[in-house]
């Protein structure tokens, strides 16, 4: 009997959709219920959602290049990918769910006719953008840390198995 091998498949767009779905419907809820209890939006999570994205963007254009072996760049580790893989699929669901909770919230909020509702409404749709943003930059992590098909590779027939 052999063992099968370890595999790890790419984050797939329908469990992403899913998760920011019933994070929208569950804030939804919750923000029609407990509005008024809450505290009052700042910038401070976009800045973090924001600031982890440019992260990812740099992890992934680095790795790219340097899987890629492009001139002046230094090989990577394969557990440094191994781990920027599992940072990426990690951040893909945060920037899901982060954007279903912001979006919902922006959507009340924008709907709303309390004053406190336009005051808090910038911060969740600078919030919204920047979970947008980190999304899309772990799902290019994700990508980027491919590696890239070698001479031997493109040599063998697709067909062979």
């Amino acid at each position: 009997m052999t063992e099968p091998e370890p595999s790890l498949r790419p984050t797939n767009p329908g469990t992403l959709f899913v998760a920011g779905l019933a994070a929208a419907a569950l804030t939804w809820v919750l923000v029609d219920r407990f509005y008024g209890e809450f505290p009052k939006l700042t910038w401070l999570t976009a800045l973090t959602l924001g600031l982890l994205a440019l992260a990812e963007l740099y992890a992934a254009w680095n790795t790219r290049a340097r899987l890629a072996r492009r001139p002046g760049t230094e090989p990577v580790e394969p557990l440094t990918v191994a781990r920027l893989v599992v940072l990426a699929k990690a951040s893909s669901v945060v920037g899901a769910l982060f954007a279903g909770v912001y979006a919902a919230l922006a959507l009340w909020l924008w709907m709303s006719r309390l004053d406190a509702a336009d005051r808090d409404l910038p911060g969740a749709v600078l919030a919204l953008f920047a979970s947008v943003v980190l999304l899309v930059a772990a799902l290019w992590l994700e990508h980027s840390c491919r590696i890239p098909p070698g001479p031997e590779d493109i040599d063998k027939d697709p067909s062979a198995g």
